[in-house]
C-alpha cells in the first residue's frame, strides 16, 4: 500500500508541475493566517491551524541577507489568501512540508525564480519539479536577482550550521 501511495504522489507532483490540480488525491485548501518567513507560514483549515514549510526550497533566515525581501514576497502573495496545500512530508517540528499553489502559481518555484530562495538539495528530490526549480535558480543567479545580487550568498542550511 505504501508503494502505491508513493507512486500516486509522484504522479501528483508531475501534474502539479504541469499546472493540473491534484485536489481529489492529496491537496486541500486553507486560509493563510501568518507568515513566519519566506518559506514557512500558518494556514487555517476549519478550526485548526497548521504550520506549513515549503517543499524543496530554503529562503534566507532572520537577519540573513534578503530575509526581509523573501518574507515580504511570500506575504504579498499569500497573506490572507486561500491557498492549495499539496502535502509532501512532515518535518521534525511537525509542520506540513508542501507544495503550495496560489492562483495557478507554485509559490515554491516563484521564490526560486525571483532569487529569494535556494533549491534545498538535501530535500528536493521530486522530478521533474526539482530539476525545473534548479534551472530557475540558475536563471535567477545569472540575472543577479534577489539574494544573487551579492557575490557568494550563504545558503541558510550552512548559515544555520555556523550559528550553532
Amino acid at each position: 500500500m505504501a508503494g502505491m501511495m508513493r507512486a500516486v504522489k509522484k504522479i501528483c507532483i508531475a501534474l502539479v508541475f504541469l499546472g493540473v490540480s491534484c485536489a481529489p488525491v492529496f491537496a486541500w485548501e486553507g486560509y493563510v493566517t501568518k507568515i513566519k518567513d519566506g518559506d514557512s507560514f500558518n494556514v487555517r483549515k476549519g478550526n485548526r491551524i497548521y504550520g506549513v514549510r515549503l517543499y524543496g526550497v530554503d529562503s534566507p533566515e532572520y537577519r540573513q541577507s534578503c530575509w526581509r525581501e523573501a518574507s515580504g514576497f511570500t506575504r504579498s502573495l499569500i497573506q490572507g489568501e486561500t491557498v492549495t496545500i499539496i502535502p509532501m512530508d512532515t518535518d521534525q517540528y511537525g509542520r506540513i512540508v508542501a507544495l503550495v499553489r496560489i492562483q495557478g502559481r507554485l509559490l515554491n518555484s516563484e521564490l526560486v525564480r525571483n532569487g529569494l530562495a535556494w533549491v534545498y538539495p538535501k530535500y528536493c528530490h521530486a522530478q521533474p519539479l526539482c530539476r525545473e526549480m534548479r534551472a530557475l535558480e540558475q536563471s535567477a543567479q545569472r540575472q543577479g536577482l534577489g539574494l544573487w545580487r551579492k557575490r557568494g550568498p550563504i545558503p541558510p542550511w550552512l548559515w544555520r550550521r555556523s550559528r550553532r
